[in-house]
């Protein structure tokens, strides 16, 4: 099993962006301008990048993972050759890049993008496909890979190709070692084409079920945290699904005086009611639903009234925060959670959805031996039967990880060092609750209070709760 920190490709750095500029003309166009149409080359690396094709790797991914071979190879010359890394290498947790063209390519005529491949062990490729292009990204698509030691021809669908008439992005991945250890994979023949035996579409959001949730007034989400794929029929008999951007996709709003969707996918709440979020692709109707209820603006928590010098604050508009890493630390492959900050109505707040557990890491650790309590806002829109949540301090630059550990929402105690400082009892569905933490002492929890450098909020007993807020993060003395 793999284990790493996940990293989110939208918030790698971009590299070697390009832009473009466009210049507007007062005269009318004459009816017989023909328009200017791309190369429609399916061609990405045949002994050798077709086309002006760049590589361009991702933050923190071993820069050299990359090379042309020229020994190992399944046709022709050469074939691209991926060098992972193991675990702790200094020069890249993992392997991950682009492959992107200068010039955009009209890809309309073909429905899949193939290889063959092979690598020096079986292993699952964490990600691959193509569509990412450091720009918007606006036709990703992807899907993971299982490798075998001997060469195989790959498939990778497009969810619909009449969309990609100018695009750059021919191909990505990312990849992480296997059990701790690297290992290397070769790709050959990568190349757009029109199979004709791709068959049987049948396009899903939300994993193909209907979901009822809370939103609000003037917030905005994006359908592309709700569980977008196209599936097809290949010729072998197997079903391929892939995870399509929303751009793919034709999004409906039963209520546009409730939701509007634009045509990436972002769904805008506009008024107070209930709309229905239903999809297609290419006139196929997709599988789940979304139906937002918008009750009416985003409630603001409670604001804190001690003073800030007797705050050490992580998150709060009302202080001056202490530098913080990240507040979602994308933990795979155990963490469901997602989200992080957001700005709703005018607030920031933690926005957490498909919520298992999450991390906030901070930059500098933090010296807490004069603090007595830790406070922090948690609202959730709909409460689970069995509310059971354990906040952790943890301070892993100790010789031995010390930590102290609270349980939140239990109005029983199973575990005698994480008493319950909040019963389940006190939560209202919709409504902000307080909950105020005593750092217990050392002899009881073994936390080292010198050096805290990590926060986590865990869901222990895996209770159903799809969206959780939390605001006003703080350490404080009475």
């Amino acid at each position: 099993m793999k284990n790493r920190k996940y990293i989110y490709l939208k918030n790698s750095f971009v590299l070697g962006l390009f832009f473009a500029a466009s210049v507007s003309c007062d005269r009318e166009i004459s009816d017989e301008v023909q328009f200017a149409t791309f190369p429609n080359s399916p061609e990405v690396f045949m002994d050798g990048f077709t086309g002006g094709l760049n590589y361009f790797p991702f933050e923190g991914s071993y820069f050299q993972a990359f090379t042309v071979d020229q020994e190992t190879k399944y046709k022709g010359t050469s074939a691209m050759r991926f060098d992972v890394p193991n675990v702790g290498d200094p020069l890249g947790a993992y392997a991950g890049a682009i492959f992107r063209t200068e010039t955009a390519r009209d890809l309309s005529g073909y429905d899949a993008l193939t290889f063959w491949a092979k690598g020096t062990q079986a292993g699952l490729i964490n990600e691959i496909g193509f569509g990412q292009d450091f720009g918007e990204n606006k036709y990703l698509v992807t899907t993971d890979l299982l490798l075998t030691t001997g060469w195989k021809k790959y498939i990778i669908p497009i969810p619909d190709a009449t969309k990609l008439i100018a695009e750059r992005g021919m191909f990505w991945y990312a990849e992480g070692p296997e059990n701790g250890k690297g290992y290397t994979f070769w790709i050959d023949e990568l190349k757009f084409e029109k199979l004709g035996t791709i068959a049987q579409p049948r396009p899903s959001i939300l994993k193909g079920e209907d979901k009822v949730e809370i939103q609000f007034l003037g917030n905005s989400i994006s359908m592309a945290d709700y569980g977008l794929t196209q599936t097809f029929n290949l010729e072998s008999g197997v079903n391929q699904t892939v995870t399509a951007a929303p751009a793919y996709f034709s999004f409906k709003s039963s209520n546009i005086e409730v939701a509007r969707v634009s045509d990436i996918g972002i769904v805008t709440l506009v008024g107070r009611g209930t709309s229905k979020i239903t999809a297609s692709i290419g006139g196929v109707k997709a599988t789940g639903s979304l139906t937002v209820n918008v009750p009416g603006s985003f409630p603001v928590a409670p604001v804190p009234t001690l003073d800030q010098n007797k705050v050490i604050s992580i998150f709060s508009d009302k202080y001056t925060n202490v530098p913080v890493n990240y507040y979602n630390g994308y933990w795979a492959p155990f963490q469901t959670t997602r989200g992080e900050q957001a700005i709703i109505d005018g607030q920031n707040v933690l926005n957490y959805t498909e919520f298992n557990f999450v991390g906030t890491q901070l930059t500098t650790p933090l010296n807490i031996s004069e603090m007595t309590h830790f406070s922090v806002d948690i609202m959730m829109l709909e409460l689970p039967t069995d509310i059971d949540l354990l906040l952790t301090f943890k301070n892993e630059n100790s010789a031995a990880t010390t930590f102290q550990q609270n349980r939140i929402g239990q109005s029983y105690q199973l575990d005698p060092r994480a008493p319950v400082v909040y019963p389940s009892a006190n939560f209202k569905a919709g409504v902000w609750s307080t909950i105020k933490i005593p750092i217990r002492p050392t002899s009881e929890t073994s936390l080292d209070k010198t050096g805290v450098n990590l926060i986590i909020i865990e869901n222990i007993k895996s209770s159903n709760v799809k969206t959780i807020y939390v605001d006003n993060m703080y350490f404080y003395k009475e």
